[in-house]
This record gives structure tokens, C-alpha cells and sequence, in this order.
């Protein structure tokens, strides 16, 4: 098969040409390589210019005009058009092109110049805005606004190589430091990210850009209760009409459990920016968390009614879980998957959305296509890595044996305050959560960073070279001390999540990796396994589209074996620390709820309470996609639903294999 692309030496060769004014040989040179590379897009762009250079306009305009079609997010393109168009006098035509260019790369100095004028002209409340960014650019070395241009252009190893080199040179310079965190960010290395954000804000606490970005930073990290700090002082240090920083201190606010103050904060963005397509997901995301589902699918109808093609309305109405979307919005939203001004993103979430309407309308072919579409999508997008995570369960089970925890003895702190709830997402732990949470001794909180981030520093950097993690093997090297101050420090740490009650639920289900390091720390704790049966667990995660994290759930091959994997490293807690994991079926829970109930409270030392049978009447805040099923009272219904998708399932059930699957009946 021919490559699309022509010869990267051949394209700078016409570039030269073209530079020196050689316009007929470079001409020759592209009519003669669009023969064999018809379709690439930055020869198309060099014809382009060609034609400008040589004076024809319209021809150029044809060019471009087809390039920007088949390449929308090509931002070089948008400028030569805007160029173009200025030269054959078509001013508002340039000045939406020069606005696409400078949208999509933000580094081109040359449109925002186009801009000025034509700002000047046709916008002149967009004149400052784009006056400061100017000076801002011509103020940058040029090897920054080239990352900025590569981070445009997703080339993210161009950009991290660049702007390191350059801050080799200039280590604190505030935009190279930004700049690389931005990089950091997209590759998901979050905490280096962090880290070197929270070094800038150090050194320049008013440069609210790079606070507002460590702010997004910590709340992707889930870090909220320090991103709620960030955001309350830049409220309270900055001016409280600045839009910016009263999104993040509502989303902060939210994040944190002061819902009410969040709601107020939304209603007045909405007011004075009754457009914006965000903010009402916004406001729905709290109604749907406390429970107030039709002004929750309102505020989500409200926002695709603003911007209908965008993806997060649509999927936010189906991940209530109850919403029935009719044959028109199937409809528009199957128009809108097919459209190639749909973005990637966008594109995402209308799948998903629309597996979930189809497959309410029992049309489960047609629903399970766009699953696999949606999943397909995203996949590629994210950083799971299945030889990571083989080495990072081999290690537990190398490391964390009967003889480690009896040579190291009685360790860790006596405080019996938590009760983790550990497995994969959709086994059922929201609802164990809702039934502890409805007891007077327990406080619910949500799924907590503290045992993963203090294993990240037990990992360190592994060392070049090193043949086997740092973590967990350093758990047999340190002083037992020190598993004393790890546990005060976890309680301590949580306080801040807490209420009054003597007891309290961290619900991260990847605590599972580290059960043997809680053991050592909190030796009182109580941990429960919240298990349900592989095939309906796994599919339930195909079918969720996450905020973030969960990478491994976005094909059926790579959530399979995850799940078997989790199941190995389970068996292993239960080989060597024999009953201090309780594991907790979903369906067992389903059929017989107050024998289970009694049972779990049995385990965590609880007296019994009415209450926790009646766990859909508990009021909280919950943030996850069971919000709603755990305000209802048990139901049967969604047991079996992947019987009706099972001649689709052949690569889970493949990737889970006969030993898991016989245990539970499935051939």
C-alpha cells in the first residue's frame, strides 16, 4: 500500500524553493508528488501557498478549502486562508479564519497580527484580548511558542524534549515551567505535573495562570480538598468578577461537599454567561449527586440545547441511568456521530450514549456497535499498560508473603477507624458504601488517595536498570517504626473527610494492590472485597465511560485481564492474611439483603441497624454513575443484562478464561 504521506526531505525541499522565491520549480516539484501522495495534507498546504505566492488567490482558496475540510484541526491552513482572503479583500471571511487558526494553535503570532486590525474593525471588545496576546508571544523565546505549536498539534515528545532543553538553560522561566507542566499533564505523569506547578506558584504566586492550571491538575488527581484550598485563596486574592477563578472555586466547592454553595455559585455564572454550554452540565452533575433527578436532566437537555453537538450533554443524560432518550434525539445523535465536524471527544460520548438508548430500546446489536465504537475510540487515548500491571501484581505476590508478615509481627497503628472497600468498579461497592454510610458509626466519604499516594512514595524512581520495583519490596527493608507513622499518618490525613462517627469507608477500589502495606499500617482495619460475577462486572465497565481513570476498562480483552489478574492478587490476600478481607457478592447481597447486611456489620464489629436495610432512604452525595441505583431499594434487574450481548463477549471470555468462568456457571 502506497504511503499517503510524501517524503519529509522532498516537502523542506519545496519549502526552501518557495523561500527563495523559485515559485515554477517548487510547483513542479508539488504537481509531480500529488500524483502518488494526493491525499497529504501538508503538501496540499505547500500548494497552497504556491498559489498565493504566485498571485492566484482563488486558486489557492479552492486548495485550502478542501484542506481544511479533510483537515479541520490543521491550524496553518485556517491562517494561509485568512491571508488569502485579505488579498482579494474579503476582511470577514480572514477574520473567521484567522480566528479557527489562532484557535487551534494559539502560538501563530502572524493570525493574531491579522487579527488586530480586523478586531479593530469588526470586533473592537476582542481588540485588548488580542493586543496583550501579541505582546505576550513577541515576549516568548521562539523555542516556547514552537512547543506551544507542538502541544497544538498533540506532538507531545517533540514538545517535552524541547521545552526541556530550553529549560536547561532558563530553569525557573515561569512559561517554559507551564508550559512543560502542560506537557506532563497530557502524558498523565499528574504528579511531576503537580509538582512542577506547585514549584511556579512558589515562585510567582500572582500568576494565576499556572494556579488555575495546578488547580485542574489536583482536581484530575482527585487531590480536592487541596484544590478546594487553591481555589478558595485565589478567590479570596483576586477579583470575584473574574470568571476563571469563580468556575474553579464552584467546581472546588462541589468537589469538597458544599454543594450549596457550589449551586449558588453555578447560578450566577449562568446568568452571566447564558450561553455557555459547560455550565449547566455543571449545575446538573450537583442535582444528580443529591438526588434531584429531573432538574439534573434538565440543566443536562439545557446545555444541548445551547451546543447540540456536544457529547457531554448527551452522555450525561444517559449516565443518570433512568433517562429514555426518544427516536428523535437517537436520531440527532446518530446524525451527529456520523459528522465530521464532531470532535474526538464529542464523538466519544455520543457513542456511549447512544449503546446506552439503543440498548434501552432492546436494540442490543446496534447498542453493543456503538459500545465497541465509543470503547475503540477512547482506547487509544489512554495509558493503560497490561505488562505494567502483570510485573506490578507479580510483585505483591513475590514480595508479600506469609513469611514477611510473620517476621515482621505486630505492626502499624491500633486505630480501627477505616473500613476500605476494595475490587473493580461496578461489583457493587457504591451500594456497600450506602448501606455502612446509613449506620450512626460510619462515615461515608468517597474513594480516597492516601493509601495510593503513599505507595507511589514507597515506589520512588526506580533506579536504570533495576530488575525489580522498589515498592513493595522496600516493605521488608524498613524500620517497623515506620509503619506506625504511616498508619497515624493515614488517620490524621483523613480527618479532613470525616464526620463525628468513630468509623469511616475510603471506598478506592485499587486499594486492592495494597492490601499487604495496609495490613502493616492499620492492622485494625477492616476491608472489604465487593466481588460480583466476571462476565456482568466486566461488561457494566465496557459500558461506562469514566471521568478519568479506570483505563483498563476500554476493551474487552484489556478488562478481562484485569479482572483475572485482581482475582489472582485477591487469592493471594486470602492465602496469606486469612480472614482479614471479608468478600461480599453482589448477588448475594441482592437475594438475601439483611442476612448479608448483618453480616458485613458482623465483620466490621457494628451492631445491627434497621437503617442500613433501608439505605435508599440515607440522604448524601454521591458522585458516582450508581448514584441513582443506590437510592432505590435492591433490584434484580441488571443481573443477567449481559446475557442479551453474550455472542458479542467472545474476547472476555477469552481473556477471563475457563477458571474463573466455571466457577460461575458460563461456558
Amino acid at each position: 500500500m502506497t504511503d499517503p504521506r510524501a517524503p519529509s526531505p522532498e516537502l523542506e525541499t519545496i519549502q526552501t524553493k518557495l523561500a527563495n522565491g523559485a515559485l515554477d520549480e517548487a510547483g513542479t516539484l508539488i504537481d509531480k508528488l500529488l500524483v502518488e501522495f494526493a491525499s497529504d495534507p501538508n503538501l496540499a498546504y505547500l500548494s497552497a501557498l504556491r498559489y498565493r505566492l504566485s498571485g492566484n488567490a482563488p486558486k489557492a482558496l479552492q486548495t485550502l478549502t478542501d484542506l481544511t475540510t479533510r483537515f479541520p484541526d490543521m491550524a496553518r491552513a485556517h491562517q494561509e486562508m485568512a491571508l488569502n482572503c485579505l488579498s482579494i479583500n474579503l476582511p470577514q471571511k480572514a477574520l473567521e479564519a484567522a480566528e479557527a487558526a489562532v484557535a487551534l494553535d494559539g502560538s501563530l503570532l502572524a493570525s493574531w497580527e491579522l487579527l488586530a486590525p480586523l478586531h479593530q474593525r469588526f470586533a473592537p471588545e476582542k481588540k485588548g484580548i488580542t493586543e496583550q496576546q501579541i505582546a505576550f508571544l513577541k515576549s516568548l523565546p521562539q523555542e516556547l511558542r514552537t512547543v506551544m505549536s507542538y502541544l497544538s498539534q498533540n506532538q507531545l515528545n517533540d514538545a517535552e524534549r524541547l521545552c526541556k532543553y530550553f529549560l536547561r538553560d532558563n530553569k525557573t522561566h515561569a512559561e517554559g515551567m507551564r508550559l512543560l507542566s502542560e506537557v506532563l499533564t497530557r502524558k498523565n505523569i499528574l504528579d511531576e505535573a503537580q509538582f512542577l506547578l506547585e514549584t511556579l506558584h512558589q515562585l510567582e504566586p500572582d500568576n494565576v495562570a499556572a494556579a488555575i492550571q495546578l488547580f485542574h491538575v489536583m482536581m484530575r488527581r482527585q487531590r480536592f480538598h487541596s484544590a478546594y484550598d487553591l481555589a478558595a485563596a485565589l478567590w479570596q486574592q483576586q477579583p470575584q468578577d473574574d470568571d476563571q477563578i469563580k468556575k474553579a472555586y464552584a467546581a472546588a466547592c462541589f468537589a469538597v461537599g458544599q454543594t450549596e454553595e457550589a449551586e449558588q455559585l453555578y447560578q450566577q455564572l449562568r446568568q452571566t454567561h447564558p450561553r455557555d454550554h459547560h455550565i449547566p452540565i455543571s449545575q446538573g452533575h450537583i442535582y444528580n449527586s443529591n438526588g434531584d433527578k429531573a432538574a439534573a436532566i434538565a440543566a443536562f437537555q439545557e446545555s444541548s440545547a445551547i451546543k447540540p453537538d456536544h457529547g457531554d450533554a448527551y452522555w450525561s443524560l444517559a449516565n443518570t441511568k433512568s433517562y429514555r432518550f426518544d427516536d428523535t434525539q437517537i436520531a440527532q445523535m446518530k446524525a451527529l456521530e456520523q459528522s465530521a465536524a464532531v470532535g474526538s471527544v464529542d464523538r466519544i460520548q455520543i457513542c456511549f450514549a447512544l449503546g446506552k438508548a439503543l440498548e434501552d430500546g432492546e436494540q442490543f446489536d446496534a447498542a453493543f456497535e456503538y459500545y465497541a465504537r465509543g470503547n475503540a475510540l477512547k482506547l487509544p487515548t489512554t495509558h493503560f499498560n497490561p505488562t505494567q500491571l502483570s510485573k506490578r501484581v507479580t510483585a505483591q505476590i513475590d514480595v508479600c508473603t506469609q513469611e514477611l508478615f510473620e517476621r515482621l509481627g505486630a505492626t502499624g497503628t491500633d486505630a480501627p477507624d477505616p473500613i476500605f472497600i476494595v475490587g473493580l468498579p461496578r461489583a457493587g461497592s457504591t451500594l456497600l458504601e450506602q448501606i455502612l454510610a446509613s449506620h450512626s458509626q460510619v462515615d461515608g466519604t468517597m474513594e480516597l488517595h492516601n493509601i495510593l499516594d503513599l505507595a507511589k512514595r514507597l515506589r520512588g524512581r526506580d533506579e536504570a536498570g533495576a530488575t525489580e520495583p522498589r515498592y513493595p519490596k522496600i516493605l521488608g527493608e524498613l524500620d517497623t517504626p515506620l509503619f506506625t507513622q504511616f498508619g497515624e499518618q493515614f488517620i490524621e490525613q483523613t480527618r479532613v473527610y470525616r464526620g463525628d462517627a468513630p468509623f469511616f469507608i475510603d471506598k478506592m477500589p485499587n486499594n486492592f494492590f495494597h492490601i499487604g502495606l495496609i495490613k502493616l499500617i492499620l492492622p485494625n482495619a477492616k476491608i472489604i472485597d465487593a466481588r460480583r460475577h466476571p462476565m456482568s462486572c466486566c461488561f457494566s465497565g465496557y459500558k461506562q465511560l469514566w471521568g478519568e481513570g479506570q483505563e483498563f476498562s476500554y476493551g474487552l480483552t484489556e478488562i478481562g485481564s484485569y479482572y483475572k489478574q485482581y482475582t489472582q492478587l485477591m487469592a493471594h490476600w486470602d492465602a496469606v492474611l486469612p480472614n482479614f478481607v471479608l468478600r461480599v457478592h453482589h448477588e448475594d447481597v441482592v437475594d438475601d439483603l439483611e442476612g448479608q447486611v448483618k453480616r458485613v456489620l458482623a465483620f466490621c464489629g457494628l451492631p445491627f441497624e434497621e437503617a442500613c436495610l433501608n439505605f435508599h432512604q440515607t440522604e448524601r452525595t454521591i458522585r458516582t454513575p450508581s448514584a441513582e441505583q443506590v437510592r432505590q431499594p435492591i433490584y434484580r434487574s441488571g443481573l443477567d443484562q449481559w446475557r442479551h450481548f453474550e455472542h458479542h463477549l467472545g474476547p472476555l471470555k477469552s481473556a477471563l478464561g475457563d477458571e474463573i468462568l466455571s466457577t460461575y456457571g458460563v461456558t
